[in-house]
């Protein structure tokens, strides 16, 4: 009995990564030959020489994730993909890469003086380790039964001003973006006002990455004609993520986008 008291209480501690073999863990290897860990969930009853396609979700983690061990990008927002309902609902493929500690993902280093908008860079080069990523969603649209009008990114704080990046370069590949408390120059964002739906998150106390970015970018987004909506969480600091996963619709947004 007292066994049986043990393994309960492993099991509530252990933490999310932990208990979630469904993601699998791999490694690719880009053309440079660096390494990219990352996390992969596949529908259930999945069959990759079946016709049936399936949307493909890429979900960027936040700054705290970053790493070497392939599991902490699995802790906010892992656990929306593996609910019974969702999974049965929302089949989809599931990427989560694992930025390492030293690299930021849509710059090679944190900018500097701040995290305003106006601080990104205006047409910063495609970091090193977002070519990875890239190349990472170029082989399993070549190489799995993915539906190419439902590739969507979601990210939150680093991710978010990453999602937002990946919506900026390839604005032809995502129908959706949905960034959490994210940020960049509002102007990148162009060519994706007219080809990209946006759903932006951000907790209006945040003390981390201004609320006044994701306003900004929904202002510019909602002037260049795009379809994007913005959702502002009050008395909420920079833990946006939480209240927006816990939104009845946000897999249900996400998942009724097409190209």
């Amino acid at each position: 009995m007292k066994a049986l008291w043990v393994l309960l209480l492993q099991s509530i501690l252990l933490p999310v990564w932990a208990v979630t073999p469904q993601f699998e863990k791999k490694v690719f290897t880009a053309k440079s030959g660096n390494e990219l860990l990352y996390r992969v969930l596949y529908p259930e009853n999945y069959d990759a020489s079946a016709k049936k396609k399936y949307p493909l979700v890429l979900f960027l983690h936040g700054g705290g994730e970053r790493g070497t061990d392939n599991e902490k990008q699995l802790m906010h927002g892992a656990e929306q993909f593996l609910n019974p309902v969702n999974r049965e609902k929302y089949p989809a493929i599931v990427l989560f890469p694992q930025c390492p500690p030293e690299f930021y993902w849509a710059l090679d280093s944190r900018p500097e003086k701040s995290l305003d908008n106006k601080a990104f860079p205006q047409n910063p080069p495609l970091s090193k380790i977002f070519v990875s990523v890239k190349e990472l969603l170029d082989k399993f649209i070549a190489d799995e039964r993915v539906d190419t009008r439902r590739i969507y990114v979601v990210g939150l704080s680093m991710g978010g001003m990453g999602t937002f990046d990946m919506a900026a370069r390839y604005p032809d590949l995502f129908a959706a973006a949905v960034p959490i408390c994210g940020g960049v120059y509002p102007e990148r964002l162009a060519s994706a006002a007219k080809k990209v739906k946006f759903r932006i998150f951000h907790g209006d106390a945040d003390g981390v990455v201004p609320v006044k970015n994701s306003r900004e970018i929904y202002t510019y987004l909602k002037k260049a004609g795009a379809d994007v909506e913005y959702i502002e969480f009050p008395g909420c600091n920079h833990g946006s993520w939480g209240p927006a996963f816990n939104r009845t619709d946000f897999m249900e947004w996400i998942f009724k986008q097409k190209k």
